[in-house]
C-alpha cells in the first residue's frame, strides 16, 4: 500500500534508493527508462510493418515526459516547491497504464472491423476526458471530498480534477466515457455498436489496473477477514483515515485490522472478464454480443464484490449505488443480448479484406463481390470463419 508509488528527484540526477515506505528515483534514470520504454514502443510498431517514420511520430507524443523532466532538472533551484522531489501516485500511474493498455489491445481488435487502429487513439481521447469527468462527478456528488468542500478559487478547482489522488466511480466513467465514444462514432460515420464490443474487454482491463491503483492509495476497501491473504493498511492510507473517522481503529494503533483485499479481488475479477470478452469477440455471432455480454457478467461480478466492501454506506434500501446501478445494467444487458440476436447483423473483415462486410441471415455482404467472403452469418447461408 504505497500512496506515493514513487519520487522523481530532481538534485540528484542518478539517485536510486528507498528511505521508510517511498522510493527515490533520481531524474536521469527516469529519463533513461523512458527513452528506453519509447524505443520499445517504436520497434514494436516498426515489427508490426508499421513505416518507422510514421512508428516515430506516433510514440513522439511521449517525449514530452523526459523533456518536462529535464526542463524541471534545470529549473529545481529555483522552485522551492521542488525540493522534495516529484511525487509519482501510484493511483494515476496504474490508470495511465491501464489506460495505455487498454487502448493498445483496443487497437488490435478494431482491425476486425474494418477500422485503422490510429481511430482507437483519437477516439479514445473523446472517450477518456468524459469518462473522467462522469467518475469524478459522480464521487464528488455521492461521497463528497474535504479539500474540495473546503477549497476556494484556484484550490477548488484543482481539488476538483485531483484524479492522482483517488476519488472516481467506475460506472460513472461508463456513462461518461459511453457518451463519448457515441459521439466519435457519429461524427466519423463508423458503426456505433461494433465499436463498443471492440472497446468492451479493453474497459475492464483499464479498471484491472485502476483498482490495482486503489489497493496502493487504499480506497475501495473491504471488511474484516481472516484469511491467509488478509492485509493490513497503515496509518498513512485512506483506508486507516476513513476507518478512524469511524471509531474502528484509534490514532495509537499500527494498522488496520486484517481486511479483505477487495481492491485486488475487483482487479482479478477485471481481468479475467477481460479475457472472457477478448475471447467472445473472436467468435462473436452477431453485433452486439460482446457489449450485451459485458453487460450481463459485470454486474454479477461487482453485486458480489460490493457485499464484501465495507467503504460506502448503503441507501435506506440496503443496497449501495453500485448495486442499484448493476440492476439496471443486468437488464439492459439482458434485453439488449434479445434485441442483436434478433437482427442478427454481424460487422466482420477477414484478415486479407480491406473492406468490413456486414451480413444478415439471407443477405449477403457488399464487401464479397469485390473481395470474397469476408463474413457469414450464422444460420441460414452457412458456417462462420
Amino acid at each position: 500500500m504505497r500512496r506515493h508509488l514513487l519520487r522523481i528527484v530532481l538534485d540528484q540526477a542518478w539517485r536510486f534508493s528507498a528511505e521508510g515506505n517511498e522510493f527515490y528515483l533520481g531524474v536521469g534514470w527516469f529519463v533513461t527508462f523512458w527513452l528506453l520504454i519509447t524505443l520499445l514502443c517504436w520497434a514494436s510498431l516498426v515489427y508490426r510493418s508499421i513505416h518507422w517514420l510514421e512508428a516515430a511520430l506516433a510514440v513522439s507524443f511521449w517525449l514530452f515526459v523526459p523533456v518536462a523532466a529535464i526542463s524541471l532538472y534545470w529549473l529545481q533551484p529555483q522552485w522551492e516547491s521542488l525540493e522534495d522531489g516529484i511525487p509519482i501516485f501510484g493511483y494515476g500511474f496504474m490508470m495511465f497504464i491501464g489506460f495505455s493498455v487498454a487502448a493498445w489491445l483496443a487497437s488490435t481488435r478494431v482491425m476486425q472491423i474494418g477500422q485503422h487502429p490510429d481511430v482507437i487513439w483519437d477516439m479514445l481521447m473523446w472517450a477518456l476526458i468524459p469518462g473522467l469527468i462522469g467518475a469524478r462527478v459522480y464521487y464528488l456528488w455521492r461521497h463528497g471530498s474535504p479539500e474540495f468542500s473546503t477549497a476556494t478559487g484556484l484550490q477548488k478547482l484543482i481539488a476538483a480534477v485531483s484524479l492522482w489522488d483517488g476519488g472516481i466511480v467506475f460506472y460513472g466513467s461508463v456513462i461518461g466515457g459511453a457518451v463519448g465514444i457515441v459521439s466519435f462514432c457519429r461524427l466519423q460515420r463508423i458503426p456505433i455498436v461494433p465499436m463498443l464490443d471492440v472497446m468492451a474487454p479493453s474497459l475492464l482491463v483499464g479498471e484491472a489496473f485502476g483498482r490495482i491503483g486503489c489497493f496502493l492509495y487504499g480506497c475501495c476497501y473491504g471488511g474484516a477477514c481472516s484469511l491467509p491473504w488478509a492485509v493490513r493498511f497503515p496509518p498513512d492510507s485512506l483506508t486507516f483515515q476513513k476507518m478512524l473517522e469511524k471509531g474502528q481503529v484509534t490514532p495509537d494503533d499500527p494498522a488496520t485490522p486484517l481486511l479483505h483485499p477487495t481492491q485486488l479481488y475487483s482487479s482479478l475479477a477485471a481481468f479475467l472478464l477481460a479475457w472472457v470478452l477478448s475471447r467472445a469477440f473472436q467468435r462473436r455471432r452477431f453485433d452486439g454480443f460482446v457489449l450485451c455480454l459485458f453487460a450481463i457478467l459485470y454486474p454479477v461480478n461487482r453485486w458480489l464484490l460490493e457485499l464484501l466492501r465495507t467503504d460506502i454506506d448503503p441507501f435506506r434500501s440496503g443496497l449501495k449505488d453500485a448495486q442499484i446501478f448493476s440492476l439496471l445494467l443486468l437488464l439492459a444487458g439482458v434485453s439488449g443480448m434479445y434485441y442483436f440476436s434478433r437482427h442478427r447483423r454481424l460487422t466482420r473483415i477477414a484478415a486479407d479484406t480491406a473492406a468490413p462486410a456486414t451480413v444478415t441471415p439471407g443477405g449477403t455482404a457488399a464487401a464479397v463481390a469485390a473481395s470474397g467472403p469476408a463474413a457469414v452469418a450464422p444460420g441460414k447461408s452457412g458456417r462462420r470463419r
